[in-house]
């Protein structure tokens, strides 16, 4: 039995792109509404005040965001005690990029990974060398869903590195990403774009903003995206997304926004190529390996890139999501001001993958692998949802000499998870050189009667401070508790419960000293920590060696930076270095000479150094990147091969840059790399790498007039085949070559 979801037919069935007639016909309609009656004059004398007018157009800060969209970093982002980078919404744009991993690319320090191991397909990465599969943020709320974030409505995206459990609560040990969605402004704009290209690839959205009165307005975003994915032959992905916002007391003292936003998606899933199997470890058995692969023993196999082992008959991908959120907020004075945040979301997953793996042909002692590839079934039942508030009291006073900006606040965060069993008849094997997706599959996959049902509940109470002493210091403070509880029932398929439950309870802080030598610039240090619960992803185990074992207490994360931000070229272009260091002090490790159980007497470690730039060297000329370099290490673990080993997925370096120039007569020229270094995958011990790549982007705009642009945009210019995403058995190979031209037409 499945969820109730959208079939492929209904979702296809949307027009395609909402097609412009029609997009035209609701914005012009929008645009004709009776205009906002003219104010009455007041009395001689007295003095008119006039709101407040933000500029909408395109600026040459537009690489440069000074401000992040938390209220919990009160000061400008050249003044934060810490390295974040915020990707804007014109590097998006410009990139064609189409998903949350496409935007990330634009950040060093990021690499990406496959969802297994109990982690649904989705939105995976680790950050600075750990998994941040838990710390996405939609305006400062936690995202939990499985599933493709599409950045159709998204303002900015914002990524704070290092452990910064004080700002994001659970997890955050590498850091986290915070998407900011785009919202009501009181000045009219409406944006249509079309894009088409190689591998069927089609997407239309539409971002439209209107006021309708003096104080209110409506931002309305729609997405249509059908696409193949560049070299991996049948997956393919379709998407539709709404996002609406209505804002009442723009420009006032009290205002409250309700905002609304849907995406589903129909895909044919891509669990990509295995790695092949490495020698067996047990007595008296051995390995054997036919046509050529025993050269290849946990490297990538032999195979082109194209190959695709999934099952068209069986394997299908459907996820919906639904986030509705409402905010007010109210000033009480130009230095005081509340805000509360109320969320109710849901995502629901269905999904049958092919997790493909090297089948033993030979039963008994010999393991011997002759190139058949097994289809293992990889399912997903699942919905998970969330009902969340947070409020936060902003201030700023001073105290003697001392100017403060002081935040407080805390949050509620109730989270539920469920996920049913489901099996089927087994289906057909297939060969690793010449796999055939097209084979039938007669068999049915149902519900087994087995499931798990998760609900946490998190309370939380922070306060954050900083203090500016004269012109030149500023130090920054901040102290989190976190409430933890989470109660985990799994039920097998006869029937049998396991009830399990757990409560962590931790106080997290960071803090900071800026020293401005000049305005345009700052020079800090700062420190900050983070923790991991056992439950961390809504489920735990009573397996001894389990990492999610109800009786493990928290990892506990610090860091350790040092850095600079300068602003340059009349603040057009800025400029950032820092060094740092994160260690996990208690990282879980499996003790072999115990039973193989969890304890947390293992240590990690990762150091390093991270530049980054955006913004302008000309007026024509803008940049966008940064490189980082993390030396890894695990320090100490139970199991005594891993200990000198990188930690797992960490490249040593990452790399990105994105820089664009306006060539006269309405003509612009952009280009892309990024450079993704060696990483290990799996077990630490493992000699399984993914080699390091590098890709090239290109980029070709004309703007025919001011209303009316086009742009070509090549992805994986030379076609470069590379590992993108990890999984523990498997790898995901990236994205070929891609060529969109996409029209852009403002009015």
């Amino acid at each position: 039995m499945k969820q109730s979801l959208p079939s492929s037919s209904s979702l296809r069935s949307v027009p395609a792109g909402l097609t412009w007639t029609s997009l035209l016909s609701v914005a012009g309609s929008l645009a004709a509404q009776t205009p906002t009656p003219a104010p009455q004059p007041k009395p001689a004398g007295e003095v008119t005040d006039l709101p407040e007018v933000v500029v909408s157009a395109e600026t040459d800060k537009v690489y440069k965001p000074e401000r992040l969209q938390t209220q919990k970093y009160t000061v400008p982002l050249r003044d934060v005690p810490q390295t974040i980078t915020v990707v804007p919404k014109s590097v998006i744009q410009e990139r064609g990029a189409t998903s949350l991993r496409d935007v990330l690319r634009n950040v060093p320090g990021i690499s990406i990974q496959a969802g297994e191991g109990g982690v649904p397909a989705g939105d995976n990465m680790s950050i600075r060398g750990f998994s941040a599969r838990t710390d996405m943020f939609v305006d400062g709320i936690r995202d939990f869903g499985g599933y493709t974030r599409d950045p159709f409505n998204m303002e900015q995206v914002e990524v704070a590195k290092g452990p910064s459990s004080a700002n994001a609560g659970r997890g955050s040990t590498g850091g986290s990403v915070n998407m900011v969605s785009k919202s009501p402004k009181l000045q009219p704009g409406y944006q249509i774009e079309a894009g088409a290209g190689t591998d069927s690839y089609f997407r239309n959205t539409l971002d439209l903003n209107q006021p309708l009165g003096e104080h209110t307005a409506l931002r309305l975003n729609t997405l249509y995206h059908n696409a193949d994915t560049p070299g991996r032959g049948e997956a393919t992905e379709e998407r539709f997304g709404l996002a609406a916002s209505l804002a009442f007391g723009l420009e006032t003292d009290t205002r409250f926004t309700l905002s609304y936003f849907h995406m589903e998606q129909e895909a044919m899933p891509d669990y990509g190529i295995p790695w092949v199997p490495g020698r067996s470890t047990t007595a008296g058995v051995t390995t054997t390996y036919l046509n050529g692969l025993g050269s290849y023993i946990n490297q990538a196999p032999p195979v082109s890139y194209e190959n695709y082992y999934g099952l068209l008959a069986r394997d299908y991908e459907r996820t919906r999501t639904d986030i509705v959120t409402a905010q007010f907020e109210h000033d009480f004075s130009d230095k005081v001001k509340i805000t509360n945040t109320f969320r109710v979301g849901r995502t629901v997953r269905d999904s049958v993958i092919t997790a493909p793996r090297f089948l033993d042909v030979q039963a008994g002692a010999n393991i011997t692998y002759d190139g058949t590839i097994t289809r293992q079934l990889q399912s997903r039942d699942q919905t998970d949802s969330i009902i969340a508030d947070q409020i936060n009291l902003t201030a700023k006073f001073e105290t003697g000499f001392l100017k403060h900006d002081l935040v407080a606040g805390g949050e509620f965060v109730y989270e539920t998870s469920k996920n049913y069993g489901r099996a089927g008849t087994a289906a057909p094997t297939t060969n690793i050189y010449n796999p055939n997706p097209n084979q039938p599959y007669l068999g049915r996959i149902g519900r087994t009667g087995a499931y798990t049902d998760a609900e946490s509940l998190s309370l939380s109470a922070y306060a954050f401070d900083t203090i500016h002493i004269g012109d030149q210091w500023e130090v920054s403070g901040g102290l989190r508790y976190d409430r933890f509880t989470t109660k985990y029932k799994s039920v097998t398929a006869a029937g049998v419960a396991t009830n399990l439950g757990r409560t962590d309870e931790m106080l997290s802080w960071r803090a900071g000293v800026v020293y401005k030598p000049r305005e345009n610039g700052s020079i800090y240090a700062a420190y900050g920590t983070s923790f991991n619960p056992s439950a961390e992803g809504l489920t735990l185990s009573t397996t001894a060696n389990a990492a999610n074992n109800i009786s493990i207490d928290p990892e506990q994360s610090n860091t350790i930076e040092f850095g600079t931000k300068w602003d340059l070229l009349d603040e057009r272009l800025q400029l950032t270095a820092a060094l740092f260091r994160t260690t996990k002090t208690n990282a879980r490790t499996e003790d072999v000479l115990v039973n193989d159980i969890i304890v947390l007497d293992g240590e990690q470690r990762v150091q390093g150094i991270e530049f980054g730039f955006a913004g302008n060297i000309t007026d024509k000329w803008r940049v966008f990147g940064g490189y980082a370099y993390l030396q890894s290490e695990i320090l100490y673990s139970k199991t005594a091969a891993e200990i000198n080993r990188p930690v797992n997925n960490t490249p040593e370096h990452t790399g990105n840059l994105w820089t664009v120039y306006d060539l006269p007569h309405g003509f612009q020229i952009g280009f892309g790399m990024q450079y993704i270094g060696t990483r290990f995958n799996g077990n630490s011990i493992s000699s399984r790498e993914a080699p390091a790549y590098v890709l090239f982007d290109a980029l070709l705009g004309y703007e025919v007039n001011k209303n009316f642009s086009l742009r070509l945009n090549v992805n994986n210019l030379t076609d470069e085949e590379y590992i993108d995403r990890l999984g523990g058995g498997h790898f995901v190979p990236g994205n070929g070559r891609l060529v969109m031209l996409t029209a852009t037409y403002k009015f």
